[in-house]
């Protein structure tokens, strides 16, 4: 089921949130659990059992692993239910059939696992609880990827949305209490902006992307594909971080605070720092459970390298068990190394210096994109070298090319000043302006409440008017 469905927003969605807060606070848990099965077997049917068979696997081995201590069959538990799920996960990934959401999933559960291994997290004694952990439906099917600690408070029942404790030790979900009426607010509005970033932006540069996939490539002048390969770039990132907007949002609606997944990369003037503000719980993820344990950078230089390449092996892995994948995954390593060793040599840093970090930044992820849009490694290629030469014998169709461009021009633009902070400061300026009033502060609540209004208003059109409506990482 997507989010961004008729089905979702009109009938899934209200019903869960009649049911969750009409439920007494002991049975809260099972609901969830029992409505985030219903969602996941919507679309997968079959393989909900193979993710309710893992969650009681993980249950048991922790169990076991606590009980058991340091001997030899309290490491055997830990290792089997760290291996266990990646067994799984990577079986799928090169079987022809890929569950949805497993990538995510089983993060999750090998996190859990570490966690209480580690000593960061009690032991879950309840296999309701832990499965509802794992299969919380905001984030079940494409993240983010969230840790048990970040939510292990409100489904204990010891903490609000923000991890705090309430009153007697009670979490504050009773939705007419105001700062539960407040959280469900602020996730509304946050869903809804991200609704309108998945339908009304990365849908649209889905069908430029669509509409240029199916040219030939010597029918493409270079303009068509450097507006190409923009529109990939910025539909990914709308689609994934529309996504991560309307699990956030959803989250909060119910209780829960679930960790950023998007800082605005596309401002970034480095690759490292580009992913340092792109699908950030994935990045720390791999920072915390392998990257550190294998010596981080505190080793030497070459066990450094090894251990980055290793990093992004895995991660372009996870995306994917695909040659793209895996040759995108070790570029980035590339440049990670390239942009460590050529840091200590540029000092002097200016707003010349600045323009052309950011530039270079700009280019790099365009190309390394286009390579994970594509499959197939031979258009990944004349995808890329499509951005500097026409090929031999082309025969562009000027006409056509112009059309394609001039009639998603438009969006582009959106999407790229969308993808910057202007929108929010612009706003958020404007807030602040109005609200030095009384009268101030309700004409900016009434705006935003008309704006939320307006924004599912033009989405419920666009869904039942349109066909295009896939989410990209769905397949991962």
């Amino acid at each position: 089921m997507l989010f961004s469905s008729i089905t979702f927003l009109y009938f899934f969605l209200p019903l869960t949130i009649l049911l969750y807060y009409g439920a007494p606070d002991r049975a809260k848990n099972f609901v969830l659990f029992v409505l985030s099965v219903l969602f996941y077997a919507w679309g997968e049917p079959v393989y909900v059992l193979l993710m309710l068979a893992e969650i009681v696997a993980a249950y048991g081995l922790t169990i076991a692993m606590q009980r058991l201590g340091e001997s030899l069959a309290g490491r055997a538990c830990y290792a089997l239910s760290v291996l266990l799920p990646f067994a799984l996960l990577f079986y799928f990934k090169f079987s022809p059939f890929l569950p949805i959401g497993i990538s995510f999933y089983t993060f999750q559960i090998v996190s859990y696992c570490i966690d209480v291994r580690r000593g960061h997290v009690a032991l879950q004694k309840s296999l309701l609880k832990l499965a509802t952990y794992v299969t919380l439906f905001p984030q079940l099917v494409a993240g983010p990827i969230v840790r048990y600690a970040d939510v292990a408070a409100v489904i204990d029942g010891t903490g609000d949305s923000d991890g705090a404790v309430g009153k007697e030790g009670k979490g504050s979900q009773g939705f007419l209490k105001s700062d539960t009426c407040v959280s469900f607010e602020r996730g509304a509005v946050r869903f809804l902006v991200g609704l309108g970033k998945k339908v009304l932006i990365a849908n649209v540069l889905g069908e430029f992307v669509a509409e240029v996939s199916a040219l030939p490539h010597t029918q493409r002048g270079i303009l068509l594909s450097w507006g190409y390969a923009a529109a990939i770039c910025l539909q990914l990132y709308f689609d994934f971080s529309g996504y991560s907007d309307m699990a956030i949002g959803l989250g909060r609606m119910l209780g829960f605070s679930f960790p950023e997944n998007f800082n605005y990369p596309f401002i970034a003037k480095s690759v490292s720092e580009f992913w340092r503000r792109w699908h950030m719980t994935l990045g720390g993820w791999f920072r915390d459970y392998v990257y550190i344990p294998l010596g981080g950078n505190r080793c030497g230089k070459l066990r450094w390298i090894l251990n980055v390449l290793v990093v992004w092996m895995f991660t372009g892995l996870w995306h994917g068990a695909e040659w793209n994948f895996v040759l995108w995954g070790l570029s980035f390593a590339v440049l990670l190394v390239a942009e460590k060793a050529v840091k200590g040599l540029v000092r002097q840093r200016n707003m010349l210096t600045d323009v052309l970090r950011h530039g270079y930044m700009i280019l790099v992820i365009l190309g390394t994109f286009v390579l994970f849009h594509n499959t197939q490694l031979s258009g990944a290629w004349q995808d890329l070298t499509g951005l500097w030469r026409v090929p031999a014998g082309a025969q562009v169709d000027v006409v056509l090319n112009g059309y394609l461009l001039k009639n998603r021009l438009g969006i582009l633009v959106i999407g790229i000043i969308g993808a910057t902070p202007l929108p929010k400061k612009l706003w958020c300026g404007f807030c602040d302006r109005v609200s030095q009033t009384g009268a101030g502060r309700l004409a900016a609540v009434w705006l935003e409440c008309a704006f939320s209004v307006a924004l599912l208003l033009l989405c419920t059109a666009y869904l039942i008017d349109g066909s295009f409506n896939p989410f990209l990482y769905f397949r991962f």
